[in-house]
């Protein structure tokens, strides 16, 4: 049998762990954090490509982002396009500017400066995971409300300004739902025009009607300007009324009021799985907190871990910056 010869230098060529040899002149922590980092992206970068060709498939019916995402705190009538979620996208990357800090005054050993700048970071990871679920909380309860058809198409309402026209400003409350026994506990929950929205199927199809200034915009772009919705005249919007399904208010894994379905899937899982990463990136820095705060990096003569930590959290704010450019601004 041959015998395997291992000599010195091979031996000194040989990692086997630990941080007397450091490849690539990094710690074993740091090429681990590094290691999934790589990973992670290539699974966003899998969600925003799929996000990419979803898009570009049914990209005539694909919602106007400054339509939907044009909500401010205690700024309810005003319409804000894109304010709000580019005053998130600052917190969050002002953040990443406070870990650099933070990191900065661990190489100096600065204790209360790492503190300080970390104690930053936080308040601004949690400000943004706020934000995020206020603006979930919006997307999810819808302004205007709309009809799904029995194609699945969303049909909108506007005036013959060409603005929104919510379903409420115009449905006729006077007559009486005809949903109004289908109820949860008879097991018909949720049909159409069913009792769990404002207005019911009845009253909105007796309200365009009776409105002769109301038209139905259509869920597909105008050929001439993709920033618009094509508007029906008001006897194709007699007609469309015909095809009523569902009222549609606000936004679930089901259907949503501002397009087409896919739109709200994507917008729910991958803001939701980013929203998740800095949820546990804030967890992870309130743990490097309370460990600044004890001394216990002061004792090893070292603060590499709010460095790993710092990596982790670029790396979530630079994923958001390509969640904000697909979903927001593209």
């Amino acid at each position: 049998m041959g015998a395997t010869v291992t000599t010195a230098a091979t031996k000194e060529q040989t990692w086997g762990g630990g941080e007397d040899v450091q490849p690539l002149g990094a710690s074993y922590g740091k090429m681990m954090m590094w290691f999934f980092i790589l990973s992670d992206s290539l699974t966003f970068a899998g969600f925003l490509a799929a996000y990419g060709f979803t898009r570009f498939k049914f990209i005539d019916s694909w919602p106007i982002a400054d339509e939907v995402f044009n909500h401010f705190p205690f700024m309810h009538s005003v319409d804000a396009p894109m304010f709000y979620v580019a005053l998130m996208t600052f917190i969050l990357i002002f953040s990443s500017v406070t870990m650099v800090l933070a990191v900065d005054a661990g190489h100096q050993m600065k204790q209360k400066k790492v503190a300080v700048y970390m104690l930053l970071t936080i308040v601004g990871g949690l400000v943004f995971v706020g934000s995020q679920a206020w603006e979930w909380k919006n997307f999810i309860t819808g302004t205007y409300g709309a009809v799904e058809t029995r194609g699945g198409e969303i049909l909108q309402f506007v005036n013959k300004d060409g603005k929104r026209v919510a379903l409420a400003e115009f449905a006729d409350t006077t007559i009486a739902r005809e949903d109004a026994a289908l109820t949860r506990s008879k097991g018909v929950w949720g049909m159409s025009g069913g009792s769990n929205t404002s207005v019911s199927l009845s009253q909105v199809k007796a309200g365009l009607e009776n409105n002769p200034d109301i038209l139905i915009r259509t869920q597909y772009t105008d050929p001439e300007n993709k920033h618009k919705k094509i508007t029906l005249s008001r006897e194709e919007t007699l007609k469309r009324a015909n095809d009523f399904q569902y009222v549609v208010e606000g936004a679930n894994l089901v259907r949503n009021e501002y397009g087409h379905k896919s739109f709200g899937d994507l917008f729910f899982f991958i803001t939701g799985f980013h929203g998740f990463h800095v949820s546990v990136g804030v967890l992870l820095n309130i743990i490097i907190f309370f460990n600044v705060l004890l001394g216990t990096y002061e004792k090893r003569r070292t603060y590499e871990m709010v460095e790993k930590v710092g990596l982790y959290w670029h790396f979530v704010d630079l994923v958001w910056v390509f969640v904000f450019t697909f979903f927001y601004l593209v």
